[in-house]
């Protein structure tokens, strides 16, 4: 296991986080330890500001010019995929894909290694990302409601604060969740979690929801999020990077649809 100073431990999980959960091009980190990837477990909503900038700014400009609601939504949506490699998405249908496979361990973590999309994988697609479009609809009419959208996609990312947490172990030995698997201690993960429902109060009520929309929204999620890890545990023995991504997803389809 690699150790970092606290300086040089903050940088590498700052460009961790935003190489894993963004698009957004960064020098690589200089140390991939299990301390570096705490770091950007807890960052991942912050690394995220950008896909939430992308998805507020295109459902305010389809609003404006008066664009076919629908259309703006799946397009807000396309480019969140876009912004994040599609790598979540991926996440999510290989994760539907391999619970649904086999009781078999092994064989369902063969099915999700593959990267095929299977019915299963397929369906957990059309219906998650159905549900985030159609609560983007909803939310794109309201005053500040790009605003609040933009906020909750940067606030699905602490989805891993879930998944990763201390105690949830990896399913497999080698690959992402192998190194992000209970690396953020649960009092860092409570405290962060508290904090993001504070932040979803001010953009609720400016898009004229009652104040408690936004902290509600953020515990559906949460409890979405929690059974999905509960699920993989008992079914694949953990998590694996796989299960981050459809967490992730799980969560944005979530907190769009209490929000909306």
């Amino acid at each position: 296991m690699t150790t970092s100073r606290p300086t040089s431990r903050l940088v590498d999980g700052g460009r961790m986080a935003v190489g894993t959960f963004t698009a957004v091009p960064v020098p690589a980190p200089g140390s991939t330890g299990r301390d570096v990837a705490a770091v950007a477990m807890l960052l991942a909503p912050l690394a995220a500001v950008p896909l939430g900038l992308v998805v507020g700014l295109t459902l305010w400009v389809g609003r404006e010019a008066r664009l076919s609601p629908w259309a703006v939504a799946a397009l807000a949506v396309g480019l969140l995929a876009l912004g994040s490699r599609a790598l979540h998405l991926d996440g999510l249908a290989d994760t539907a894909d391999g619970l649904t496979a086999s009781y078999d361990r092994e064989r369902a973590l063969d099915v999700m290694r593959t990267g095929d999309v299977g019915p299963a994988g397929a369906a957990a697609l059309v219906v998650v990302l159905a549900v985030q479009a159609g609560a983007l609809v909803t939310l794109a009419a309201h005053p500040w409601g790009p605003l609040l959208a933009g906020v909750l996609v940067c606030l699905s990312r602490g989805a891993v604060l879930v998944s990763a947490a201390a105690g949830v172990p990896g399913a497999r030995r080698e690959g992402l969740g192998a190194a992000t698997s209970g690396v953020v201690p649960v009092a860092a993960a409570a405290l962060t979690g508290l904090g993001l429902a504070a932040v979803s109060v001010a953009p609720a009520l400016a898009a004229d929801l009652a104040w408690w929309r936004g902290p509600l929204a953020v515990l559906v999620a949460l409890v979405a999020v929690a059974a999905l890890v509960r699920r993989c545990v008992t079914r694949l023995g953990g998590v694996t990077g796989d299960v981050h991504g459809a967490s992730i997803e799980v969560a944005l389809a979530a907190l769009l649809l209490a929000a909306s």
